[in-house]
């Protein structure tokens, strides 16, 4: 029988504070999680439990959740461009060179461009994968592009962005899994992606700085698909009197999962179910900016979530059950 420690920590929601205290940019993981439903440890149904029992399950994600998310804010989760709605010169001027910082490369010009149009209202699109399957993105960072070798040095930029996040169509009867750090074999057609949430819209400055879009609220993008919308194009070249869209970096700022973890996608709608894997090495360094109460966090986790967080592990790989008679410094320190 659970202790009644253990009865405070579940039903007083102790994890989720911890979760909120660990990732306080992450207040929407309420509604994502409680309201929508999109992420679980387990595929067993949810529809017919107790009370105990649904408190039990948020109990275990949020601290898997809490573990297995990145403590650090990375400037670099982009991992691979998947694709672009369209490309004036493949490949001198392909979206691969959206990966670089810079609008130069190896001492020549690095960007992409759209196909010319007489309609300014053409849209393009840049679609990219993520590191991992479950970011919880943040901002993202987009650099148009000054033709520093035509006359006037015209700047190609949109008149307005906004971005999506998803995650490839699944078959019937299937789900997809794909392990941080190894290829993924994303389809090329944009149709075969789901979208499963879509951003407002964001004036861009016809500037060639590094402009930042900071998200209302920090989303989780499940499936690790980002997809930028260019919406309006301002500058005519003056060679053939088209609208073009020129782009020299993109970046994508959030907590992606730790190498160790990753996510199987249910249905179409996103839901996921948090996986643990146990022979993936932990990485030795983290790059990116280190987010705001990180030295706090770090405490916390080593006094609080780490030890949680390992009964939760153990569960999910067969170990020891949830609560054991020996979990009584774990559940003080939980408690304070």
């Amino acid at each position: 029988m659970l202790k009644l420690l253990d009865h405070m920590v579940i039903e007083n929601s102790l994890s989720k504070q911890l979760f909120l205290r660990l990732f306080p940019d992450l207040s929407g993981a309420a509604h994502f999680i409680e309201v929508n439903g999109m992420i679980d440890t387990s595929t067993v149904e949810s529809s017919n439990i107790t009370k105990g029992e649904y408190l039990l399950r948020l109990h275990r994600i949020y601290l898997l959740l809490a573990r297995s998310l990145n403590p650090v804010t990375r400037n670099d989760c982009i991992g691979v461009a998947i694709e672009a709605s369209s490309t004036d010169n493949n490949p001198l001027e392909s979206i691969e060179n959206t990966l670089e910082p810079g609008d130069r490369l190896y001492n020549r010009a690095s960007y992409w461009s759209s196909l010319g149009s007489r309609d300014p209202d053409v849209p393009e699109t840049l679609t990219y994968g993520l590191v991992s399957n479950l970011c919880a993105i943040s901002e993202i960072h987009i650099q148009p592009f000054l033709a520093y070798f035509q006359d006037g040095f015209p700047i190609y930029s949109a008149k307005a962005v906004r971005f999506k996040m998803g995650h490839q169509k699944l078959s019937v009867n299937s789900s997809t899994s794909v392990s941080n750090g190894l290829a993924v074999d994303y389809s090329s057609a944009s149709d075969h992606f789901f979208w499963t949430y879509v951003s407002p819209e964001f004036p861009m400055a016809q500037e060639n700085t590094l402009q930042i879009f900071k998200l209302p609220e920090p989303a989780f993008c499940v499936g690790g698909v980002l997809q930028v919308e260019l919406l309006g194009r301002v500058q005519r070249q003056e060679m053939d009197g088209l609208y073009y869209l020129c782009v020299s970096h993109v970046e994508v700022v959030g907590r992606p999962l730790l190498p160790e973890y990753d996510v199987d996608i249910i249905d179409q709608s996103g839901k996921c179910i948090l996986k643990y894997f146990p022979e993936l090495p932990e990485p030795s360094s983290t790059n990116g900016e280190i987010g705001r109460g990180h030295s706090r966090a770090s405490r916390l986790v080593q006094r609080g979530v780490h030890g949680w967080e390992h009964i939760v592990l153990n569960t999910l790989v067969g170990g020891r059950g949830m609560f054991d008679d020996d979990d009584d410094d774990i559940d003080e320190e939980i408690a304070e």
